[in-house]
């Protein structure tokens, strides 16, 4: 099946230029509709994550797997060789780790599974991005976004089912907050990417609050990060948050991951009204929380501001921008409002981009406009999964 979806998604621009393809059900073209459709058949024969209750191994640290080896009364060496089937082999089956016992395999076999799950379904765009959809605990779906461009591949990853933020321009935020997404779901959609060894970068800004679901968040950077998996370097990894104040300050103090903040507006008020969460963790508390770190060397501190027409793009709010930021070693990237249905917000057009840009770049914040990518699919965040759950109930 991945190899099925990975040949499809990397032949979809030639594909996708022929105008032959219709719009089907509201896609952009009839490959997108036949990949769609053919992952919802292909699901039914998914693996469940817990399967006869058995728990997941990817997704565990390497303490965590030794602890759950010598309870069960295998020795604590094979732990090691666990993880390095699990994180560097990726192997799908217990059967398949050849270098531990036929007898400490079947123990293995009746307590865990190794716990990788597939994607279900897949929209692929004609410049390369593919949007993928996972199945989580009590049928449930999150979103992972693969984006390459040129010699980088970054993937997207979500934290939550839902979301408790509820910001005004977030499709993720009207599915609500159903759960936390546990290590192995996070990091399964990480380790099950059909190109997962193209990847070069990750950063943690899909659906849901990263910092309302730390634990389960920093136990998977600290998988991507050890030696006995992939031993990333830190600065591989972006986390995103809103500025959840002691999720943040853990954050900050836990490693040197890149971080991105969700500004959108430097006016507290306004911010409220576009993201609830102002109320609870205030902009100003949280810049001058940063202020207390180092971002003077490789790491990276970056503020995330969707430019919305007549609601954050005037020079005014430009000038206050300028001095919320002041004295903080950061950059901002400008991004383009991608709309949901029944929320009156509109996106900007390329002259104002560009003018934001080149004024907050020339009065001291280096500013960049991210490019749009997946424009022609579900672009913006939990519109897959909230189609997918709309079809489920």
């Amino acid at each position: 099946m991945n190899n099925f979806l990975y040949y499809l998604c990397n032949n979809i621009t030639s594909l996708k230029q022929q105008e032959k393809y219709p719009r089907v059900n509201g896609f952009k073209s009839r490959l997108n509709y036949i990949l769609f459709t053919h992952y919802s058949i292909a699901e039914k024969t998914t693996t469940s994550r817990m399967e006869n209750n058995k728990k997941a191994l990817l997704g565990m640290t390497l303490s965590q797997i030794k602890e759950a080896v010598t309870r069960i009364g295998m020795p604590s060496f094979t732990a090691k060789q666990i993880a390095d089937w699990i994180y560097c082999k990726r192997v799908r089956t217990i059967g398949e780790m050849t270098n531990i016992s036929l007898k400490n395999r079947e123990i293995l076999e009746r307590h865990f599974i190794t716990g990788f799950s597939s994607p279900i379904e897949a929209m692929c765009s004609t410049d390369g991005t593919i949007k993928y959809l996972y199945r989580v605990d009590n049928n449930h779906f999150v979103e992972a976004v693969y984006i390459p461009d040129g010699e980088r591949a970054t993937l997207c990853v979500s934290s939550q089912v839902g979301c408790k933020m509820n910001c005004l321009f977030c499709m993720t935020g009207k599915q609500r907050y159903t759960a936390n997404l546990t290590a192995n779901e996070i990091i399964n959609q990480i380790f099950a990417l059909p190109q997962f060894d193209t990847l070069t970068n990750i950063v943690f800004m899909g659906m849901g609050e990263p910092c309302d679901n730390l634990d389960n968040l920093l136990q998977s950077i600290e998988i991507l990060t050890a030696e006995y998996a992939t031993a990333w370097s830190p600065h591989r990894l972006t986390v995103s948050s809103v500025g959840v104040r002691k999720g943040l300050k853990r954050l900050l103090d836990g490693g040197e991951y890149h971080i991105a903040i969700s500004l959108h507006h430097p006016d507290p008020k306004s911010r409220s009204e576009l993201m609830p969460a102002e109320r609870g963790y205030s902009i100003t508390e949280i810049v001058e929380l940063l202020k207390e770190y180092d971002f003077s060397h490789q790491r990276r501190l970056t503020f995330e501001y969707i430019v919305f027409k007549g609601v954050n793009d005037s020079p005014t709010q430009a000038r206050k921008l300028l001095k919320l930021l002041d004295g903080l070693d950061c950059r901002i990237n400008l991004i383009r409002y991608h709309a949901i249905p029944e929320v009156p917000l509109e996106g900007v057009d390329n002259d104002s981009m560009t003018r934001l840009r080149d004024y907050l770049t020339g009065n001291g914040i280096f500013t960049t406009i991210r490019a749009s990518r997946g424009e022609d699919i579900f672009a913006a965040c939990g519109m897959l999964s909230t189609v997918k759950q709309n079809q489920n109930n």
